[in-house]
């Protein structure tokens, strides 16, 4: 368990009583433990987590030359992982292969609308009112590589989606059924979702884009940036629902002192041209390279902490993270590096342009406040802030503790997450 050792480590730490002089690291190394964790949007976590590391000669410690990470848990909430994910800098001779390849199911994903402040929130209302299910099976192949010996380089991938989306299972859940259905259900009903998109479908992205990457490492970066310009497209040819989407994304680390850092990310999407998002496409955050299953929202454990998961849901986002980081302790333990840190957060975002609401001309003053529909507040910041503490395994392999209190309760009260990797 997690928790366990978190507790094990600081134990040890004391009795340590110092700092020791860290590893390099040669041949293959592990993480592996037990997927018991909890994350307030999803529940309590159960399962497996292995993620082999191969540093060949040591040489480029703590870069890797191969890793495989394999994943098999559920959540007491009904969200299930199942994910294998490859990345290497050897396999292509200059350039960095990613290819992740996951299933999850949701038995009730969070759904509260669209447009943030144009959707109002109920805290009386049920948990499965404010939900939907989908099962959406992901392949993600990315490529990376530079122009010579320069930062600068260029990013491609391919990803395809399958999405399945129903109505809450009530009866298999052994729930009472919320009276006029749920959120999505009104939705759907009032055709604010067109009924083709109702129940889920599939998606093929092609990605092509420019980055400039001078960080030191990956896994805990004390200085430099890493930027990203990317267009992710689902053409006509190959999509029933042909829209493309623009991405900007800026990651900068100052190193304020011997394992102390001031990091931060700035990410702007929208969708360029014209072209119909299907809604469950929407929440979907353009990256490269993934530091957890799925990345999307705005709000929850990967964007704003202590909002609640997909709470905020545009057309065009812009959204910041703010850190100060800080590694407090280095020992081994068993031939293994290990370091406890800590990190100071407040995360901010905002909507830029709203998604359009088909139907919605035709609703009824009644009807919008049936289905807690206002005005959007163009102005209107979703922001949250918050500690964590980290243990990070041979550098690469990080436990994450976070803890995040939303600044606005319509938006959420808070939230705490157990999971790996520092947010970016």
């Amino acid at each position: 368990m997690k928790w366990m050792l978190i507790t094990a480590l600081t134990a040890f730490s004391v009795v340590a009583g110092g700092q020791s002089a860290e590893k390099v690291k040669t041949g293959v190394g592990f993480g592996a433990l037990p997927a018991v964790s909890f994350d307030s949007d999803l529940g309590f976590q159960y399962g497996a987590i292995v993620n082999l590391y191969h540093y060949g000669d040591g040489s480029g410690y703590p870069r890797y030359d191969h890793s495989l990470y394999m994943e098999w848990s559920r959540y007491t909430k009904g969200t299930g992982i199942n994910r294998l994910m490859y990345d290497s800098e050897k396999l292509i001779r200059g350039i960095r292969t990613t290819v992740d390849v996951t299933y999850l199911t949701d038995q009730m994903l969070n759904f509260y609308g669209f447009n943030g402040s144009q959707s109002g929130f109920d805290d009386r209302a049920t948990r499965s009112y404010y939900s939907f299910e989908r099962n959406m099976f992901r392949i993600k192949a990315d490529l990376q590589g530079n122009f010579g010996a320069s930062a600068l380089g260029w990013v491609g991938g391919y990803t395809f989606y399958d999405f399945a989306i129903a109505s809450v299972d009530y009866a298999k859940l052994e729930l009472q059924p919320d009276a006029g259905g749920s959120l999505y259900d009104r939705y759907v009903a009032g055709g604010l979702i067109p009924a083709q998109d109702a129940n889920g479908g599939k998606l093929s992205y092609l990605k092509l884009g420019l980055k400039f990457d001078t960080r030191d490492q990956r896994a805990f970066p004390s200085r430099g940036m890493w930027t990203e310009a990317v267009i992710q497209t689902a053409p006509s040819f190959m999509n029933e629902s042909p829209h493309t989407k623009f991405a900007l994304i800026q990651r900068q680390y100052f190193s304020l002192m011997k394992d102390m850092v001031l990091a931060y990310r700035l990410d702007y999407q929208a969708t360029v041209g014209k072209g119909e998002v299907p809604f469950y496409a929407q929440p979907l955050l353009i990256t490269s390279f993934l530091t957890a299953a799925s990345n999307q929202g705005l709000g929850g454990a990967k964007t704003l902490r202590g909002i609640l998961r997909n709470r905020v849901v545009g057309d065009a986002v812009l959204f910041g993270n703010f850190e100060f980081r800080y590694k407090f302790f280095k020992f081994n333990l068993l031939n293994q590096n290990f370091y406890l840190g800590t990190n100071v957060f407040f995360d901010a975002g905002m909507i830029l342009e709203p998604m359009e609401l088909p139907g919605i001309d035709a609703l009824s003053v009644q009807e919008k406040t049936m289905l807690s529909i206002g005005e959007f507040d163009r102005n209107e910041i979703y922001s949250g802030a918050g500690l964590g503490l980290k243990i990070g395994w041979n550098e690469n392999f990080i436990i994450s503790v976070d803890h995040g209190r939303s600044l606005n309760r319509q938006y959420g009260k808070g939230g705490t997450y157990i999971s790996l990797n520092y947010l970016f």
